[in-house]
């Protein structure tokens, strides 16, 4: 089976690894989001996803309801 499609989002705000455990968090709650990994040291969160389902603007709105600010990186 293959891998679900990734999504990476630059992410502005985080202090330590703790802040992107709240990012991943929220944004795996999502419908949707496979995984969500975030590396606070690099300012960046790649989410697995099914694009069918969770879309660009729901996994901004869920990183900006942890508390930061993202944009999505184009590939």
């Amino acid at each position: 089976m293959a891998e679900p499609p990734t999504l990476t989002f630059a992410v502005t705000g985080m202090h330590c690894a703790s802040c992107g455990l709240l990012i991943d968090d929220a944004v795996e709650e999502l419908d949707g989001v496979d995984r969500s990994q975030t590396d606070s040291r690099r300012g960046r969160t790649v989410v697995q996803v099914d694009p069918s389902v969770a879309t660009v603007e729901a996994i901004v709105a869920a990183i900006a309801g942890a508390g930061y600010e993202a944009e999505p990186v184009s590939s």
